[in-house]
């Protein structure tokens, strides 16, 4: 079951559409289900979020992390409740992911949103919810997207600190800011599985669950290759 729910996120194959080697596609649909409504896969997520921590020489528990949004096409099947219109840059008709990630770009917290919200207003569910976790959550970094009065709510009701890093009026061009290239690598790490290119799921808790197995995938093989790099112990001749 699990590894027919690490292909359909990597492929993005529709359900219907999975492969006759694994089980049925509705035997497979209801493990995934069962498991998002009951908060296993999130339990699976946090455990090996916490052993990557861990295997770094990280507290388990993070004291600082970083925020940012992407927003991504929508599918025909999203209803129109809860998709929106991102009205930046890009124009884009569909669904935004707020992400918070530590300072490894390891994901501590996941927020999917009609494209139309703004960062402000998800930062505030995303850092409540993610404070209510960690409690040694002290920092965050994001972009200018988060400044005016979050800053100020997030000091007095969360007693967490919100840096902005901006962006220099006289730079042209890319330009590599500090902090906020950690979240915008775990975007790129997440669009590596083909699922997560454009949003096909019709809710939005369904959304946040592929996020969490996509990181879940990473996560293990990242401490799978460490482990095969542990030297083994030494035999005596």
């Amino acid at each position: 079951m699990i590894d027919a729910i690490r292909y359909l996120v990597d492929n993005g194959v529709k359900w219907r559409a999975m492969p006759c080697d694994f089980p049925p596609w509705p035997r497979v649909y209801a493990f995934f289900t069962r498991r998002r409504d009951t908060g296993l896969v999130a339990e699976l997520h946090d455990r090996l979020r916490e052993a990557v921590r861990w295997a770094e020489g990280r507290n388990e528990e993070p004291s600082a992390a970083v925020v940012d949004s992407q927003s991504v096409k929508a599918d025909a099947t999203v209803s129109h409740v809860s998709r929106g219109f991102d009205a930046g840059k890009k124009k884009i008709n569909g669904r935004r992911r707020h992400l918070l990630t530590d300072t490894l770009g390891l994901l501590l917290a996941v927020l999917v949103t009609p494209a139309s919200t703004t960062d402000r207003d998800a930062a505030r569910l995303l850092l409540s919810e993610a404070k209510k976790h960690f409690r040694r959550l002290a920092r965050v970094w994001a972009d200018g997207g988060y400044t005016g009065h979050l800053t100020d709510w997030t000091t007095q009701h969360l007693e967490v600190v919100l840096d902005i890093v901006r962006r220099g009026d006289d730079v042209q061009g890319f330009q590599v800011l500090p902090r906020r290239w950690v979240v915008e690598r775990s975007f790129a790490w997440l669009l590596r599985s083909r699922r997560l290119v454009r949003d096909d799921e019709r809710r939005t808790d369904t959304s946040e669950v592929v996020v969490l197995w996509s990181m879940s995938m990473l996560m293990s093989r990242r401490l799978a290759a460490q482990r095969r790099r542990r030297p083994g112990p030494v035999r005596a001749a």
